[in-house]
């Protein structure tokens, strides 16, 4: 139950789905959990449900970054998990008829904002420090349809590998975890119809080998798993792909 006493954790876009449940293990192991989100009214209440530090933070804007590396470094100093969790899907449709408007939004939050979200904190990290990176099976894709959503992920797991090897002298670990199909609200909040994703959940599933969908605790697990410096101590640059089997 002590697992991260006196450690503070970082999880952005920590009022929902993946990261709400992240911050809810990594608290119930003894961590103080700092979660960012957008919306305030949103992740004041779930910080409040959790017993989390709220920090209105929009990932894709540097200035909010900035915002909360100088609220962390005046309050807490150091950090030990970073859990780099906000992203979108974004809205879908082919190469020939994308927006700019959406591919910058994607790129904003998902690669650009993750990027410098962990450049900035890098300085505050404790040697030994965990930093994980929520990816995505897409990342090695290619899906009609999803050309922004899968390279966002495509460029995050380059990064993340990256990072791994610069950071690896101060022993800090850097990983990713890559959900397959997840119940989330994300598809909901891509502007899918209840029916729709009906349909779409029934499909998935008839592609999964284990024959039902993933959830946001079997990732938070694996989130929890890769913080862990007595378990996963000689795990950098790894990603965990939580999928049911569905890339068999």
């Amino acid at each position: 139950m002590n697992t991260f006493k006196n450690k503070l954790a970082i999880v952005t876009g920590g009022n929902s789905g993946i990261g709400y449940a992240a911050a809810k293990e990594l608290i119930t192991e003894g961590a103080t959990v700092i979660i960012t989100g957008r919306r305030k009214e949103a992740i004041e209440k779930a910080a409040e449900e959790l017993g989390a530090i709220p920090f209105v933070a929009d990932q894709g804007k540097l200035e909010d970054i900035e915002s909360l590396k100088s609220k962390v470094e005046n309050q807490f100093e150091k950090v030990d998990i970073l859990f780099i969790n906000a992203g979108i899907t974004g809205t879908l449709g082919s190469i020939e008829n994308m927006s700019s408007e959406n591919f910058d939004q994607v790129m904003d939050i998902n690669f650009r904002g993750a990027y410098f979200t962990l450049s900035k904190f890098i300085p505050l990290l404790n040697n030994g420090a965990s930093v994980v990176f929520l990816s995505s099976v897409v990342a090695s894709t290619y899906k009609p349809n999803s050309s922004v959503y899968q390279a966002s992920k495509a460029a995050l797991n380059s990064i993340a590998k990256t990072a791994a090897a610069e950071l690896a002298p101060r022993k800090i670990r850097v990983n990713m975890v890559s959900p397959g199909p997840t119940k989330t609200n994300i598809m909901t909040k891509a502007g899918l119809d209840k029916k729709t994703l009906e349909g779409l959940d029934e499909w998935l599933i008839d592609q999964i080998p284990l024959k039902k969908m993933g959830t946001v605790e079997d990732v938070a697990k694996a989130v929890l798993y890769l913080s862990d410096n007595n378990l996963a101590s000689f795990i950098t640059g790894t990603e965990i792909i939580i999928d049911g089997g569905m890339a068999l």
